[in-house]
């Protein structure tokens, strides 16, 4: 055959002596991307699966010890727990799990709180100053209030009883003392817009704080009672935590009000205005150490966190709304509602 000769496919030619057919098969269309897609998300999960097996199941990485100051690898130590954000899930089971190892620990002598938070959920806030109390009664616990330390970040700040003491900073804002369930109501402006809502109920407080209507006298007399109960729980936690103040002078100061850290010096919500370090030396000189390690826990994203969080997104507006239609009481210095993100 010679060079240069064109030949179609299934003509026979010859070549060197031998007769041949020449078949030229068309090019391959190229694959569907989907294919790959759906091969990556498969070995993803084939990944988790072999990492939940070997792993016993999925849990938290565990905190790291940070040392903050004092004397590396001492006997003693101080240990320092940051409750930082707004109190709720997913952080509400990461402080606990810290508070009850602060708790296990041997070597840790005395806890700083350090309390940076608006507040947040009611069941959060008290399940926090459950365990504190729990721990306080094994070894005493300080407190070091932050940029803000208010509503449910008092509510924990009062946890460790009379035998603690709390620091805030000279700018700290604390109190906000009070209950608050956010609503509202859009009634007006959806007849304007000519929606009408009709939700098929069973009782006349199924739909109760829709905010497509005004509140029945009914509704606000059950949600007056379920405030007054969360409300009397906060009062009763700062009477029994500050030896300066009694029940009927935590209600006096209970209007929601934010205080400044004189004026809670003044009114008897904190011991001292001071920083962390300052909480730290005092409860180190309460316990009569001289050499001591001040450390604090911190978490950082395990494997699965870092595989997980490719796939995460943020909550859609639709998501959002439907969460924040959700009636929640809040120790919250804030009208906003709290969007839960689980």
């Amino acid at each position: 055959m010679e060079d240069g000769v064109k030949v179609k496919s299934g003509e026979p030619v010859m070549v060197n002596g031998q007769l041949l057919r020449v078949c030229i098969e068309p090019p391959r269309p190229p694959r569907p991307r989907s294919r790959w897609f759906f091969r990556g998300l498969l070995f993803f999960s084939l990944l988790l699966n072999v990492l939940w097996f070997f792993g016993g199941g999925y849990s938290e990485p565990a905190a790291t010890e940070v040392i903050l100051d004092g004397e590396a690898g001492a006997a003693d130590r101080i240990a320092v727990i940051s409750f930082s954000g707004t109190i709720g899930p997913p952080f509400t089971e990461r402080w606990l799990r810290l508070l009850k190892r602060a708790k296990e620990d041997e070597t840790v002598r005395g806890v700083v709180l350090a309390i940076d938070s608006p507040g947040g959920f009611v069941a959060d806030s008290h399940q926090l100053h459950r365990r504190i109390r729990e721990l306080a009664e094994k070894k005493p616990v300080y407190v070091s209030m932050k940029r803000m330390a208010a509503s449910g970040g008092y509510y924990i700040a009062v946890a460790p009883g009379t035998e603690g003491r709390i620091f805030a900073e000279p700018t700290t804002w604390t109190g906000s003392i009070g209950v608050i369930v956010p609503r509202y109501n859009v009634a007006e402006l959806a007849g304007r817009a000519g929606i009408k809502v009709e939700p098929l109920v069973t009782g006349p407080l199924k739909d109760s704080l829709s905010p497509f209507r005004d509140l029945t006298q009914q509704e606000t007399t059950v949600w007056d009672a379920i405030l007054q109960d969360a409300f009397d729980r906060f009062v009763g936690v700062i009477d029994k935590g500050r030896s300066d103040l009694d029940d009927a002078a935590v209600r006096k100061l209970a209007t929601g009000q934010i205080y400044t850290a004189r004026q809670a010096l003044e009114n008897h919500l904190i011991d001292e205005i001071g920083y962390q370090e300052d909480a730290v030396a005092a409860l180190a000189a309460r316990l009569g150490l001289k050499v001591w390690e001040t450390f604090e826990y911190r978490s950082t994203p395990g494997l699965v966190d870092a595989l997980l969080g490719v796939w995460q997104r943020e909550p859609s507006i639709a998501e959002q709304l439907a969460e924040s239609a959700i009636p929640r009481a809040q120790y919250l210095c804030s009208w906003l509602p709290v969007i839960s993100r689980e």
